[in-house]
């Protein structure tokens, strides 16, 4: 089944737990008031997906029991968690700055230039039994990352505000706090057997041989067109690296005095502020 850049539950003789990827274009210059005022134009995206995360959060329930009884997830619950996860992360693209192209309101946006290809496999029963228990690391990980980039987010919007431009680094660091995001839902949704990895990027060749790579790439770049993929594979360099470790400590710091603040204000441990909106949480 294939919907747009979307690709269903695959025939057994395909290769198995085919890591989720995210397509996202090289960064290039962004209207600077856009910038100025990108969190407030998302607000109704913000709005929306608020009650799609309701629906998808049953549907998610739906799909645990199905995958628990057949090992793999209904078709038309396939597509629309599918759909909602691509939705969401490409509001989340464009609010952590990557692109500067508006979302449409839509499960499906093949002519959007971020794009999220899922694709299914059976399911591996015992893993859907404890998906929660298995989710745990991936989950810290996830919400460090994705709180410490917002924990710095000022700075990165006044700098991208300025420069009209995302800087190398900081593109490639959010767009690996993105993916993981988004590998992170598709797992936990079921849409994909294939436990989230690839935090600090991909190696050289992650994507196989020079020949399957170019292979892999021509066929992104036919589906995306000219703007190509600047994420597939994503190789970071060291600078994008260690805002990943920044954004990892932040995280960290600010679930710290979060709990500290909690307990000093005689609130119930854990329940200090929450930080900035996060679209796909799960």
């Amino acid at each position: 089944m294939t919907e747009g850049p979307w690709a269903g539950p695959v025939p057994p003789s395909a290769p198995p737990e085919r890591l989720p990827q995210l397509d996202i274009p090289a960064p290039g210059p962004q209207r600077r008031l856009t910038v100025f005022f990108r969190l407030l134009l998302l607000v109704p995206h913000f709005v929306v997906l608020f009650f799609l995360h309701i629906a998808a959060w049953f549907a998610t329930i739906a799909t645990w029991f199905a995958a628990l009884a057949t090992a793999r997830v209904p078709d038309p619950l396939y597509r629309f968690l599918a759909g909602y996860l691509g939705w969401a992360t490409r509001v989340d693209a464009e609010a952590m700055l990557l692109v500067d192209r508006y979302p449409p309101f839509a499960l499906h946006a093949p002519g959007h230039p971020v794009r999220v290809e899922v694709t299914g496999d059976r399911l591996n029963r015992l893993a859907v039994l404890f998906r929660l228990i298995l989710l745990i690391p991936a989950l810290i990980v996830q919400a460090l990352g994705s709180s410490g980039w917002w924990a710095l987010g000022l700075i990165w919007w006044l700098i991208v505000l300025v420069m009209g431009r995302v800087p190398q680094p900081l593109f490639e660091a959010s767009a690996a706090v993105l993916r993981f995001r988004m590998r992170t839902g598709a797992y936990a949704m079921m849409l994909t057997p294939a436990y989230p990895k690839g935090f600090f990027g991909d190696r050289p060749g992650a994507l196989g041989t020079d020949a399957e790579e170019a292979e892999e790439v021509g066929r992104v770049t036919e589906n995306l067109g000219a703007s190509g993929s600047a994420t597939r594979p994503l190789v970071l360099g060291t600078p994008a690296t260690v805002l990943l470790v920044v954004f990892l400590l932040a995280g960290l710091a600010g679930g710290a005095s979060g709990s500290t603040s909690s307990y000093t204000t005689g609130d119930e441990p854990g329940r200090g502020p929450s930080p900035s909106p996060a679209v796909t949480d799960r």
